[in-house]
């Protein structure tokens, strides 16, 4: 619930900047100036990174004795207080290894987040530079040798967002249990699930709950990596987008330490035409299983992960259980190209499936570029009928073979009636993409390039498309 809270607000208030969003309020006092957080790249390139909160501070990091004291600024940011209000009907009819479960009903939710007045403090970078320009990393750091070997990253706490006072965030919840359904959806991936109860069928949830936040708690924050050499000399990317991490023998660090802002941009693909990211392993990425699923499961499961898309907070938590699932399983790591075996026990909670089926990770990868979607993105798709996502894939495959150009008269047939073109203008619209008619010929225009958006779209709805195959 404070995650949910938190997320929202950096949503909100910093859409598109560099707040990162606390998940648990327990990592609130860690998140002190210059306090270092462990940045953890994930499998897929799309996907935002994961932020560990450390004990240590830069510092501590450091050799010799010397403290090193952060000078930091505070300033008042805002006054925050929003009401999300959600409703929804769904129906669950799946069985989930030995377990039948049938859910059906309305559902209400809202969340309240009042944080009152919020203050800023952002860290010195000025006299950090000055006061840490002699000093070392010290490499026999127990941290610092863990975090060498997995090719993480360490980073700084530049700026974070406090509470003043005494605040809080209430839900109310007048449902049957979303995480039934989700559970539901993963066992019909071809898990085992635990479900606790007398009575699956008539599991009903009328839950308040009311969290209250001290003065002082963090709900944000932001970070400058670290860039760090072999022999202790280090960099702070004071860019945002500058990467940082560990020299190796074989991956060197780009730039030099002397001009700290010197990596490289790490968004190049960005600049590229819609389309060219997609020659850039991307289109090594398989979904080919979900279509391999029995017609049922997959009539089911498309109709699951719909619902899903309806709220954020379910796609990521059902995002974030699927790559437990994977995690647990033999994976390329693509930073060092190692294979790393993680024990099943030590990470899937007794909750959810603990088997493993040869499409988890396709679904793993569908789930994984729907979450990364914008909002209006994932309603227009969970409102998207099946033959319109068909029609739809079959015009970004040709888009992605052209290049961005595509005669008219190659248009899939739902696609030639005027009311379903609009629709898929109004998806592509909702990437900042515009379809332009030049005579016979059709072109893709982008409004201020992503070049992660139009493939992740492409494989949330290839993956749609294939479930929905020999289903009409």
């Amino acid at each position: 619930m404070f995650s949910k809270a938190t997320a929202n607000f950096v949503r909100q208030v910093d859409p598109e900047g560099s707040l990162i969003h606390v998940s648990r309020v327990n990592d609130s006092h860690k998140l002190l100036p210059m306090a270092v957080v462990v940045k953890r790249k994930r499998l897929w390139a799309w996907q935002r990174p994961k932020y560990q909160p450390t004990d240590f501070t830069l510092g501590d990091l450091l050799q010799g004795d010397e403290v090193l004291r952060p000078g930091v600024s505070e300033t008042e940011f805002l006054t925050y207080k929003v009401t999300h209000r959600d409703e929804h009907s769904g129906k669950l009819d799946a069985e989930a290894g030995p377990v039948n479960i049938g859910l059906e009903g309305l559902g209400s939710s809202k969340l309240e987040s009042c944080f009152e007045k919020l203050k800023k403090e952002e860290l010195d970078v000025k006299k950090l530079l000055k006061d840490s320009d002699s000093r070392l990393v010290d490499m026999q750091h127990m941290l610092v040798q863990q975090l060498e070997k997995r090719a993480e990253v360490l980073t700084v706490v530049k700026e974070r967002i406090l509470t003043t006072s005494s605040c809080f965030v209430t839900m109310t919840k007048k449902q049957q249990c979303t995480f039934q359904g989700v559970l539901g959806l993963m066992g019909l991936m071809g898990g085992s699930v635990k479900v606790i109860g007398k009575d699956v069928n008539n599991i009903e949830v009328d839950t308040d709950v009311f969290l209250e936040i001290p003065s002082g708690t963090v709900i944000a924050y932001s970070i400058m990596e670290l860039e760090i050499k072999k022999n202790g000399h280090y960099g702070l990317c004071l860019r945002p987008s500058a990467p940082g991490g560990f020299e190796s023998d074989s991956i060197p660090l780009d730039g030099s330490l002397d001009t700290v802002d010197s990596s490289f941009d790490g968004h190049g693909a960005r600049e590229d035409a819609p389309f060219t990211v997609f020659h850039s392993g991307w289109s090594d990425m398989d979904l080919s299983p979900l279509a391999d699923l029995p017609r049922s499961t997959r009539c089911e499961l498309m109709d699951k992960l719909r619902e899903a898309l309806r709220d954020r907070f379910v796609l990521s938590y059902l995002q974030s259980e699927l790559e437990k699932l994977c995690e647990c399983e033999t994976a390329e790591t693509p930073i060092n190209g190692e294979k790393e075996t993680i024990p099943a026990s030590s990470c899937v909670p007794e909750c959810v499936p603990t088997g493993f089926s040869s499409h988890l990770p396709s679904a793993y990868l569908l789930v994984s570029a729907m979450e990364e979607l914008p909002d209006e993105t994932l309603n227009i798709l969970s409102n998207s009928r099946p033959d319109f996502l068909s029609a739809f894939d079959v015009l970004m495959c040709g888009l992605k073979e052209s290049g961005g150009n595509l005669s008219i008269l190659s248009l899939p047939a739902p696609l030639q009636d005027n009311q379903v073109f609009q629709q898929a203008e109004q998806l592509l619209g909702s990437i900042r993409m515009t379809l332009r008619r030049d005579a016979d010929q059709l072109r893709v225009e982008m409004e201020n390039p992503d070049g992660a958006l139009a493939p992740l779209l492409s494989l949330s709805v290839h993956g749609l498309a294939l479930l929905y195959t020999g289903m009409h």
